[in-house]
């Protein structure tokens, strides 16, 4: 009888455990603990800053309706599931993250720099994955292109 007492402990314990991971207050703790790394949440007005060095890089591809349309191609397959199809951190992927993932339209995107925009495809941080090895350094330069166009459309 005593060993069904403890097994009765132990599953009170482990359900009260679940309980309190999987809680909305827990939730809100993750948030906060995001937030301590600074990754990009326009949700709660947290930036993710890149180093001052990236915002001397240019960007050498012109913009033209190919580099658009090819930036437009990459976005599709790699940043729509997280950014939305229309740029505003609204993808379906994107909303399961805990920390919203970058609206393109939101004036602190807009106003870095290119490289500062480049140096964070290419690095990575959190939930945004590094493209450095996944796309060329042409392919992340056409999604600037495109990028910055999508941020211009409301």
């Amino acid at each position: 009888m005593e060993k069904y007492k403890l097994y009765t402990v132990l599953f009170f314990c482990g359900v009260s455990l679940f309980v309190l991971l999987s809680s909305h207050s827990y939730r809100s703790f993750e948030l906060r603990t995001s937030d301590l790394y600074a990754h990009t949440d326009t949700v709660n007005n947290v930036g993710w800053i890149a180093p001052a060095s990236a915002d001397s890089i240019i960007n050498p591809i012109p913009v033209t309706k190919e580099s658009v349309s090819k930036g437009e191609e990459l976005y599709s397959m790699y940043c729509f599931s997280c950014h939305g199809d229309t740029g505003y951190g609204d993808g379906p992927a994107g909303g399961s993250m805990g920390v919203r993932p970058a609206n393109f339209h939101d004036q602190r995107v807009i106003k870095q720099k290119d490289g500062a925009l480049f140096w964070k495809l290419t690095n990575g941080k959190g939930n945004m994955p590094p493209f450095k090895e996944a796309l060329t350094e042409e392919q992340r330069w056409q999604l600037i292109v495109f990028l910055r166009e999508l941020g211009k459309s409301e």
